[in-house]
């Protein structure tokens, strides 16, 4: 089973085993806007496998992959214990074909490897200052936060905990700001996510 790192208060570092992942599509008005979708009247929910979860960045998985940054918690206890910032892979041209015959999006989302994430790092409730960054190859990318979100993290769990059951380790990505794009195969993208100015955590993948 896969695994991500949690950094503690303490400085102490442990593996979670997520049962999960729980992905929001649709949650940015700009992002909404550059796919050319519809804005929600509920948010929009799907799921990705644990096998999902890898440490590699990968630019092909039978067609090009594009790339979508968010910002991540970890659950405990019904609670969002931990934030993070991770990768949301895409087949976007199997999305679009799926989307255009009202078929689920499972297999342009939840394909092995299609899910990366930095250190999870403890945090007491959700700052309303969230925001994270990408960068490829030194350019920056993309760039949102928790204030941008149409729907808020905690109601979030709310929404999902009234049909899905949420265990300890799921992990929660809240949707994609504007700026999706194809990873560049031999690139460097390099996540980043703040509190206000603090940079809680980071991470770097080189795309194969």
């Amino acid at each position: 089973m896969n695994k991500v790192r949690v950094v503690h208060k303490n400085g102490e570092r442990s593996d979670v085993v997520p049962a999960k992942v729980v992905c929001v599509g649709r949650n940015y008005a700009d992002h909404i806007k550059e796919l050319n979708n519809e804005v929600p009247t509920a948010p929009v929910i799907f799921c990705k496998p644990n096998s999902a979860i890898t440490e590699q960045l990968n630019s092909k998985h039978q067609e090009p992959l594009h790339y979508e940054t968010e910002i991540c918690f970890l659950l405990e206890r019904g609670k969002l214990s931990a934030a993070g910032v991770g990768l949301d892979l895409t087949k976007r041209g199997l999305q679009s074909e799926l989307k255009a015959k009202g078929l689920p999006w499972e297999r342009a989302k939840a394909f092995d490897g299609s899910a990366l994430f930095s250190d999870f790092v403890a945090i007491d409730g959700v700052s309303s200052e969230l925001q994270l960054k990408l960068w490829i190859d030194g350019a920056l990318t993309q760039q949102g936060g928790v204030s941008l979100m149409l729907n808020q993290p905690d109601a979030l769990v709310d929404e999902i905990n009234g049909f899905i059951t949420l265990q300890d380790g799921d992990i929660l990505m809240t949707g994609t700001p504007k700026g999706v794009g194809e990873i560049p195969a031999g690139a460097e993208l390099w996540a980043q996510l703040f509190d206000g100015e603090q940079l809680l955590t980071e991470a770097r993948w080189a795309a194969s």
